[in-house]
Formats: structure tokens, sequence, C-alpha cells
């Protein structure tokens, strides 16, 4: 019987399993699989020797007939999961040598992905030292009759996947409640990891291809749209970068690498992926870093062309004249547009509907150059950061393996596009996801962006603390009533801004870290998994190690591997320094890891002062006054920067855009935080405005600069008497 049922799953759904040799360990074993579909177990019973019994709920089993037929049998262990007994009864059959199917989530997934694992399966891998097969059924959410939201196909392809056999961890003297929750969470970590590295393996190995699958499966889905309210379908956009790619092909020729100077709209990723089909590598060129840095990073990139529009030039007030002085060709989209005939576009839909292969594709392998990001240059000149394919694709697959994204899901991302944050989980996150996603220009309009974000009915929100203050300001309570993922990085979240989203909105922050030497995204809270006051755990694929700091008692400097880290830098004193790491990559920041993985950040090596002999966090002052002045509200904002002194090495200055904020205040406030005198600011410095990055980060470069100056600067002479 269970041949037949191999061949017609096989015929049906094209079935493959994978690493069946691990499935003849010999108990006890305890086979963990993720469960998607009321299909999941005929696709496990068809690979499984026939002394291998799945555990089935014997009160569900009482439902009909049908339900008796088929979960009391020789082949099942019914348990009623109401009763305290049940794990005794698993734990009493493995004992025995017995070999158990445990479907540890104990529900259908609501959402296709992974959920929350009963600790009744920690409390059983404890007791009986079972070793642990973990089971990843790929394709299992698209099949009929899945509880998850979202869109079914009658024959999905579905494939099985085993891991080796596993012992648990050893854990020493701990109590049983201590090891039942450890042993579930390493039980979670590695199906997770799992997941993540059957998609890696089996998934598409470029961006655009997996764009392009995704377009295949849902043509008609609505992908993208913009401020102009232009909605693109998934076959819109594949359709649109074919277009362009074949009316940019004799343009671009003669250039690697092109560079894109575009706004948050539909245009900038129909641009990047008909580059890609092209062969070549975009570089995404900060507008708002003005025009010097931009000539930097065109010379740093060897770029030959810039794609523009005349549309955005002239809202944006650019002047391309110098890149054309220095030899840089500048194609405007609106030409490209016009030389596209009619025929042309029928004859691509055409292609794109009967599935047939592009004439003009070079389709990237895993290694190829993806993008050229550039860094934010928060503390010194920006770095050319060269990301290749495979660094994107894991670190969107590593984001998706975390998180319980649906296909009703809606993101909305105004983070600008030049940035890694605002590029990978903004924009490139859902477009492989198949999920819809809005781009807004700016984060900077307060009071326009909580307004769109309620009129798009939105769920997924990234920002940065910076501009969640700013909307928590402006916005009205009810503007964010859809949201069901609000994602803050690029700078660390201070207390004052979670609490007021908190308050106002009853929506928690997921604090998250990353680089854009990551792809970006390093560590991130889930709501699975959360720890205020931390940036998450590793992402799956991903290792970590600290570096001991002189002066520094908690924590050290904090080194990152995995496939997500980037090729290499740009900048040829930067990359050697890179290479000669052997894949670890420095962040330079100063962090502690828990005893549950969650990763904490200190501060950058850069923003620790030395006084009196002592390192003191510049981070963990700011941090500190954030929020402490509610008699000067929300606006209030405070940096903190550095000066030589005689006596103590270093002495700290806050500077402020409130002129009303005393010493006092400041020195109150710290003390109130618990922190030593050693942090408390010498001098206080009232500025009209905080200089910030495009990317909502504090321009501690530019400000430490500009507090130089001021103190270089000649006292005014006194009047005339």
């Amino acid at each position: 019987m269970k041949t037949c049922f191999r061949f017609l799953l096989q015929v049906l759904f094209r079935f493959r399993a994978y690493d069946l040799d691990a499935l003849k360990t010999p108990g006890p074993v305890l086979l963990i699989p993720n469960h998607c579909s009321w299909f999941d177990w005929l696709f496990l019973w068809v690979c499984l020797e026939d002394d291998w019994k799945f555990v089935t709920s014997s009160i569900a089993a009482q439902t009909s007939w049908l339900h008796r037929k088929l979960m009391i049998n020789h082949y099942t262990l019914p348990v009623d999961p109401g009763s305290p007994y049940a794990v005794k009864r698993m734990a009493e059959f493995l004992k025995g040598g017995g070999r158990l199917v445990l479907f540890a989530e104990g529900r259908l997934s609501r959402t296709g992905d992974l959920m929350k694992l009963f600790d009744g399966t920690g409390f059983l891998i404890f007791k009986t030292k079972a070793r642990v097969i973990t089971a990843y059924l790929r394709g299992a959410e698209r099949l009929p009759y899945s509880p998850n939201p979202g869109w079914k196909k009658c024959f999905p392809k579905v494939t099985a996947h085993f891991s080796a056999a596993l012992a648990a961890p050893e854990l020493g003297e701990v109590s049983t409640g201590r090891a039942r929750s450890r042993l579930t969470i390493w039980l979670r970590d590695q199906m997770v990891r799992q997941q993540f590295e059957v998609e890696m393996n089996f998934g598409a190995q470029n961006v655009l291809s997996a764009v392009a699958e995704t377009a295949r499966e849902r043509p008609g889905q609505i992908i993208l749209e913009d401020a102009t309210l232009q909605k693109l379908t998934c076959r819109k956009l594949m359709v649109g970068a074919d277009v362009l790619a074949h009316a940019l092909r004799g343009t671009v020729a003669g250039g690697g690498r092109i560079g894109l100077l575009l706004p948050n709209v539909n245009a900038t990723p129909v641009v990047i992926l008909a580059l890609w089909r092209l062969g070549k590598v975009p570089a995404m060129l900060n507008f708002s870093s003005g025009m010097p840095t931009m000539l930097a990073c065109v010379e740093l990139a060897g770029l030959k062309h810039i794609i523009t529009s005349r549309a955005f030039l002239e809202r944006a007030r650019l002047n391309v004249d110098d890149f054309i002085k220095a030899g840089v060709s500048v194609i405007y989209l609106e030409d490209a547009q016009a030389g596209v005939s009619s025929p042309r576009k029928f004859l691509t839909l055409l292609r794109h509907i009967l599935h047939l292969p592009s004439s003009i594709l070079h389709p990237p392998s895993a290694s190829s150059a993806a993008v050229i990001v550039f860094t934010s240059g928060s503390e010194g000149v920006p770095k050319g950061v060269e990301l290749t394919h495979g660094n994107i694709l894991a670190n969107i697959r590593q984001m998706l393996a975390v998180t319980d994204f649906t296909d009703r899901d809606r993101l909305f991302n105004c983070l600008p596009l030049f940035h890694s944050f605002g590029l990978t989980v903004g924009t490139f996150v859902p477009l492989v996801r198949g999920i819809y996603v809005f781009l807004y220009p700016s984060p900077l309009h307060y009071r326009v962006v909580p307004s769109v974000f309620y009129d798009r009915d939105c769920t997924v929100f990234i920002s940065t603390n910076t501009f969640l203050n700013g909307y928590a300001r402006k916005a009205h309570p009810y503007d964010f009533r859809s949201l069901r993922y609000l994602f803050s990085a690029a700078e660390k979240l201070q207390e004052a801004t979670a609490l007021a989203w908190s308050q106002k909105y009853g929506v928690r922050i997921l604090e998250g870290y990353g680089a854009t030497e990551c792809a970006p995204c390093v560590s991130v809270n889930t709501p699975l998994e959360p720890r205020n006051g931390s940036v998450g755990r590793l992402l799956p694929g991903m290792e970590c190690k600290l570096e001991k700091v002189e002066g520094v008692d908690e924590g050290g400097r904090l080194f990152v591997r995995g496939p997500n880290v980037m090729k290499g830098y740009l900048n040829a004193d930067a990359n050697a320094k890179f290479l000669a790491l052997g894949g670890w990559y420095d962040t330079g920041d100063i962090v502690s890891v828990d005893a549950e993985g969650y990763l904490h950040i200190r501060g950058r090596m850069k923003r620790f002062a030395k006084v009196s002999g002592e390192m003191v966090s510049l981070t963990a002052v700011e941090d500190a006054l954030a929020g402490a002045f509610p008699q000067y509200g929300l606006r209030c904002q405070i940096a903190v920067v550095t000066r030589p002194d005689e006596n103590k090495g270093e002495m700290l200055i806050a500077v402020t855009n409130e002129p009303k904020l005393t010493l006092d205040e400041i020195r109150d406030a710290i003390k109130a935080r618990g922190l030593t005198n050693l942090s408390v600011p010498r001098e206080i410095k009232a500025v009209k405005e905080i200089p910030k990055l495009g990317t909502g980060k504090v321009d501690h470069r530019g400000l430490q600069a500009q507090m130089e100056s001021e103190s270089k600067s000649p006292a005014p002479a006194p009047p005339d008497k």
C-alpha cells in the first residue's frame, strides 16, 4: 500500500524525499516536522518503516468514523492532549526503544510558517534522551485545505527534507523547568536553521530568479505601489523589467556597474531587475549626501553611466552637470521609456504569459555581484560594499525563516532604497515573498506617512528610532490600527520611543540590528522570541564571537560570520583588512550576549570615551537622556560628543535642540538612570537642529566636527566702552 501511495504522490505532487538514511536511526528517536496541512502525515508515512508511530489526539479521533479510521490504527499512538499523562505515555514508548512522529506545534500552522513549539517537547527530550530528526515539508503550505491564509494550489510541488539524527545538548545540573524551556528553544533553532538551509539549497540562486518565480506563481497579485498610486502586478513588474532591459541594452554597454540616482518609486526596483537581466550591477547613490560625496562614490565604483529621472532631478533640485564634467553619461528613464514601441510591449507580455525564455537574459550566479551599497558615513567617509545575490538571498530567507509573513501582509517602506535596510528588507523581502509593498519617497513627512499607512491598510512597517519618534508626535492614535509588525533598526531604539508607541498606538516595536556589510540584518526580535532591551537573537546561519576590549567589563567587540556577509569593500585598504579576517566581519560594536543568545548593544567602539581611565559609552548616555525631559516634549533631542580634557583625558558634551535644557537637569537624569558620575556631560551646547543623515541616523561625525570648529573659533572681542 505504501508503494502505491508513494507513486501517487510522486505523480500528483512531484514528491521527493531527501536524506532518508536518517530515518533508519534506531529508537529512542523523535521525528519533529513542521505542520502546514492535513496531508502532512501522508508525505511522512510513505517514507517511514512500519514501526514508526504518529502521535494523534484521541479526542479528535472521535470526530467521525473517518477520523477514527485514520487516527486509531497500527501506525498511531493516540493520547489525550489535555491529560498530564499524555507526555508520560509518549516517554514510556520512547524509553522502550520506540520511534515516534510528533507534530510539536500541536496544531496546524495558521501562517504557513513554523509557529511556537509546546515546551512539553523539550521535557520529552530531556527525560528520554531520545535523538531528534527534524523534517521540513517544503511546499506543503500551498496544499488545499491548509488553514493558513493565502493562495492554494490543487497539486503543488511538495518535498520532504530530513535532518541527521541530532543529540540534544548536555545541560548539566539544571531544573526540569529550565531544561524543558532550553531544549524547546534548541529544537526550534534546529527547525528554523533547516528551513533556511533547504531554501538556500533548493530555491532560486539569484534574486532575479527568486522574484521571477513568485511572479509566475501569482501573476495577477498587486506587488508594488508608489506615491503616484501607480500599481504593478507581479507580471507587469517582470514585463516592465524586460522591456526596460531591451531599451537600455545598447545605452549601458561598456560598464559592469551602473549608478542609480532614483527615489522610492516603482521604477527603482524595475530598473534594478532590468540591469540584472543585462548582467549589470546597480550602484545605489545616496542623493541626500551631497554632490561631493556622490562624486567620490562614483569614482570609487568606477561608474561610467548613471540612470536617473528628469522629474526626480527637478523635484529634488539636483544638478547633474558635475557628473557630466567627470565623464559620466547620464541616462534618463523618460528617454528610455519613450523608445519602447507598443509591439515590443505586446511581444514581451506574450512571452511572459507563455513562459518563454528571454533572449537577453544573463542569469547571475549566487556569487555574482548584485548591488553596490555605500555605508552611511556616520563616522567616516562612505565605503562601497559589494553584496552578491547569495548575500541578499540569504538575508531574505533568514528573515522569512524567523517571521511569519503571510500572503495577506502589506509592507510600507519609506526608507530610502540607497540604504540596505530599505533595499533588502523593505523591497526585496516582499518581492521574493510575494506580498504587497508601498514605496513612499521620504520618511521625513511625519504627518503624511501615518495617513498613507492608514489609507493603504498596511500591516508591516520598517523604520528607525528617529523617524518613529517623529511619527509618534504627529500621528493619530488610529493611524496604525492594522499594524502587525513594526521593525526598528539602523540606530539604537530609545526607551522613550518604545514607550510612546506602546502607550499611544498599543504597538510593540521589534528592534533589530545589522550593518550594510551584512546585507543588512544580523539579529532581530520577533513576536515569538522578544526580549526588551536587546536586538534579538542571531539569524539562522550566522555565528558570532566577542573580542575583549580594554576598559569594558561587560561584553566585547562583535565579529559575525554567515552567508549574508558581503563579498568585500571597493575601498582597497578596508577590503584588505576584511579579507584578513577570513570571512569574519568586524562590526565595531561593543556587544554582550546573554545565556539565551540575545544580543545587547553597548555602543560603537568609536563612540566610547575614556574618562579618568574608564570607558564610557556615549550611546548609553544618549539613551539615558532620551525622553527624560517630558516637559520639553518628544521633539527634544540630545546627542553626545567629546572633547579632549587635560585632566581626565576626554570630557562629554551634550548637544541639544532645546535651548532651555540645563546641565542640572541632565545631571539628575543621568543619576536617575543609575549611571556613574563619569557619564555626566560637563558642557551643554544648544543648536537649532541636530544634523541627520538621509537614513535618519544622527550625523555624529558632522556634529563632532561642528563642535570642534566652534571650540577653535576665537571668542568675540568685547564691545568698546
